[in-house]
């Protein structure tokens, strides 16, 4: 499991983080989403002892990690910025994480590249975006650590590459046990692919959820009565959101539908539709829930960080 309790870390006046509580279960895919600025690269960096943290503290397998090479060889991080040795190739890359990792896998590295159809020999200087980040990925599984971190998951990557990984990430999981870290602006990028999402905004995480259980507890219901009415007539019900246009109101409602669908049924709509969120729109009204009010308009609409 990973802990951070009042992570604070900063860059001069800059608080990248601040006073961030977290506790990350072993065997999942935990997902990050946030703006730019939000303290994404910043949380794994820390996860993996690049930083050390100016306040608070975080552990790896209740081992702090900075500076702690018994905790480090346990945790993998491929980096928003990849970066390998100059003038090397796949097979070169492969023998320094074989320095590193105890448990690297020859077997699988050859898999995986056979997998992503990359040459091991050819520098890595030549391979494309996409190709590099799937040389990282590569090395990154083989390493066959208890955790691994992704910033910036599926940067580069083309459709058939991301469901690779995808893929790859869900074995991995639920094979070996191991736990997945990955950040994204994006929470489509993410929807299908993590057990858990956390909300990072201005240094800290606000919101922090089951993916299941985070998608089934909101959902719009749009209404039609033939006389007059108001929000009132739906008292009993957890009304996030009430919008109506002449007959019909648009409602967003926190609990069971089912029960929700009956309650308001019970006073015999011309219309009665129950509809569900994207996740974007669920984390939107769970966060305007909590009195966040977002200003940047990134967090309105498209990909909402």
């Amino acid at each position: 499991m990973i802990k951070a309790r009042k992570l604070t870390q900063r860059f001069g006046d800059v608080e990248a983080l601040l006073n961030l509580d977290s506790n990350i279960p072993q065997g999942c895919i935990y997902g990050l989403v946030g703006a730019n600025g939000a303290g994404k690269s910043t949380f794994l960096r820390l996860c993996n002892g690049i930083y050390k943290p100016d306040d608070g503290h975080i552990s790896v397998n209740g081992g702090e990690v900075f500076d702690n090479p018994c905790v480090k060889e346990h945790c993998v991080f491929v980096p928003d910025e990849l970066y390998f040795l100059p003038q090397s190739n796949l097979n070169r890359m492969a023998l320094l994480y074989e320095s590193m990792y105890p448990r690297f896998s020859k077997e699988r590295f050859e898999e995986l590249c056979a997998a992503f159809k990359l040459d091991r020999t050819r520098l890595l200087s030549t391979f494309s975006k996409g190709m590099r980040r799937q040389a990282a990925t590569v090395l990154a599984l083989s390493a066959m650590t208890d955790y691994v971190f992704f910033d910036e998951t599926f940067d580069g990557l083309d459709p058939v590459m991301r469901n690779l990984v995808k893929g790859m990430l869900y074995g991995d999981v639920l094979e070996r046990g191991c736990t997945a870290v990955v950040t994204s602006h994006s929470l489509r990028e993410l929807e299908d692919t993590c057990d858990q999402l956390a909300l990072l905004y201005h240094g800290g995480i606000v919101f922090e959820s089951d993916v299941q259980n985070l998608k089934t507890s909101l959902f719009k219901v749009q209404v039609a009565f033939s006389d007059e009415y108001d929000k009132t007539r739906f008292d009993g019900l957890e009304i996030l959101s009430f919008n109506k246009q002449g007959s019909v109101a648009n409602m967003i409602i926190r609990g069971d539908s089912a029960k929700a669908k009956t309650a308001v049924a019970a006073h015999s709509p011309l219309l009665l539709e129950i509809l569900p969120l994207t996740l974007e729109e669920v984390f939107l009204y769970e966060m305007e829930a909590l009195g966040y009010s977002f200003e940047d308009p990134s967090l309105k609409g498209g990909e909402r960080a």
